[in-house]
């Protein structure tokens, strides 16, 4: 690996230069959060969220197709039609795909979405266990997405195959599609790109979504040391976005990943 070329006082001026440059509702449209943000329901912006961040690897125009066609099986209101659609109403979902989401995951989450939203008022109760349900205290990204994949799986009968579309740091994965989706209801800015309508997690404990465009980026502005890249990776990564922002590391992701896909790694301009 080479050697970083960039001081630490270059880098934090690069990131937030392209900081200011990603978030802005201009990059709304061409990512897959444009899919949530065409709902204003919290349930829906929550389910639609989910489906998208979920699906979100490869070409962003294809998932954006993809969760698109999710939303108008469930005829563009999720939360409606996860709470009172009919056996009928399941069929065309048959037919979907993406990559290697299919309709057994598709399905499975609908189910879970319809029992977990006939007891509880928010998605967001689903990362927490129930003592600490209302609690701030002793909370963070990681032990939350640890519970919400205990939950998520709790269901009788879940899908084997669909554990793979639901990360865990309990098995050392990066969680980027999870950390994603946090990103999204947790943060919360003058920008408008990220929605801040969960409070039980504060953007200091969030961790940034690692796929291999930030890793790329990353490393070469030596914010990652690591050969690895997994949970400790992320770990690494954001504690070192800590520096510059201790209180918002992750909104540094809009930085890294337009560096990679935006800029084509020009990060010298």
């Amino acid at each position: 690996m080479s050697v970083p070329v960039f001081s630490k006082a270059r880098v934090f001026e690069l990131l937030e230069k392209k900081l200011r440059e990603y978030n802005t509702t201009a990059f709304i449209a061409a990512d897959p959060i444009s899919i949530p943000h065409r709902f204003s329901k919290k349930q829906d912006i929550e389910i639609a969220a989910f489906f998208a961040a979920t699906i979100a690897w490869g070409n962003r125009k294809s998932i954006i197709t993809s969760a698109d066609k999710l939303m108008k099986l469930m005829d563009n209101a999720p939360h409606d039609f996860v709470l009172h659609h009919r056996e009928k109403d399941l069929k065309p979902f048959l037919d979907f795909k993406h990559r290697t989401f299919n309709a057994t995951d598709a399905l499975y989450f609908i189910e879970f979405f319809r029992q977990h939203y006939l007891k509880y008022e928010s998605l967001e109760e689903a990362f927490f266990k129930s003592d600490f349900r209302g609690q701030k205290s002793d909370l963070n990204a990681e032990n939350a997405m640890a519970t919400f994949h205990e939950n998520f799986f709790s269901l009788e009968d879940s899908p084997q195959r669909t554990r793979k579309h639901v990360a865990t740091p309990v098995r050392g994965s990066t969680c980027k599609r999870l950390n994603m989706f946090l990103r999204w209801m947790v943060r919360k800015d003058k920008s408008g790109v990220d929605f801040g309508i969960w409070k039980k997690i504060k953007p200091s404990q969030l961790l940034i979504p690692l796929d291999v465009h930030v890793d790329r980026t990353a490393r070469k502005l030596g914010l990652i040391k690591r050969k690895q890249t997994d949970w400790q990776t992320v770990l690494e990564l954001t504690e070192n976005l800590k520096q510059f922002d201790p209180k918002d590391p992750v909104k540094y992701d809009f930085a890294l990943f337009g560096l990679s896909v935006l800029d084509k790694m020009g990060i010298h301009s």
